[in-house]
């Protein structure tokens, strides 16, 4: 069945730097070695801690579960692939409900402004996946395809001239 989820989630960049500041054992228990990482190595590292935070709660809302379903704080994560992308990585529980569901893909996409941040994420089933068109014919096929198309009738035709004229000139018509 074709099925298609989407997640939103806002976070303010000032609650997620008073919540890394009062509670230091916070980003080390909510997020990965890698994620901490990339957001300790930013110029604005609350900004995409922030981030990486409404990134899972968009992912999970995306999901139809949030933080249920037996869903623990790293079973959904931010990576990056090789152009800096980020990529929602899925693991333990969140991975067996996607994989129940039949989802083969999950995007997100990331943004922030001074104040908040904006998590949005799809989870597309093989179903819900746009079609791909057929391979357009290369024009060099096209006219040959044509030129076979116009032999053909040129063909016929001269089959009904023969025949024509073995009817006007009452001969016996001489097949090859």
């Amino acid at each position: 069945m074709a099925r298609a989820g989407i997640g939103v989630d806002i976070v303010e960049i000032a609650r997620m730097e008073s919540i890394l500041k009062r509670t230091p054992s916070f980003a080390t228990r909510v997020f990965t070695d890698e994620e901490r990482a990339y957001c300790e190595s930013s110029n604005r590292p609350a900004a995409h801690y922030a981030c990486r935070f409404a990134a899972r709660e968009a992912v999970l809302k995306a999901l139809g579960t949030g933080f249920s379903s037996g869903i623990g704080r790293r079973d959904v994560s931010v990576s990056r692939d090789a152009f800096g992308k980020p990529v929602a990585v899925l693991n333990g529980r969140a991975l067996e409900i996607a994989q129940d569901l039949g989802i083969v893909e999950v995007a997100i996409s990331l943004s922030f402004t001074n104040d908040v941040v904006v998590a949005n994420a799809m989870t597309i089933t093989e179903d819900a996946r746009p079609k791909q068109k057929p391979d357009r014919e290369s024009e060099k096929a096209r006219i040959a395809r044509s030129f076979r198309g116009a032999k053909s009738v040129l063909e016929e035709l001269e089959r009904v001239q023969d025949a024509e004229l073995v009817s006007i000139s009452g001969e016996s018509q001489i097949t090859e």
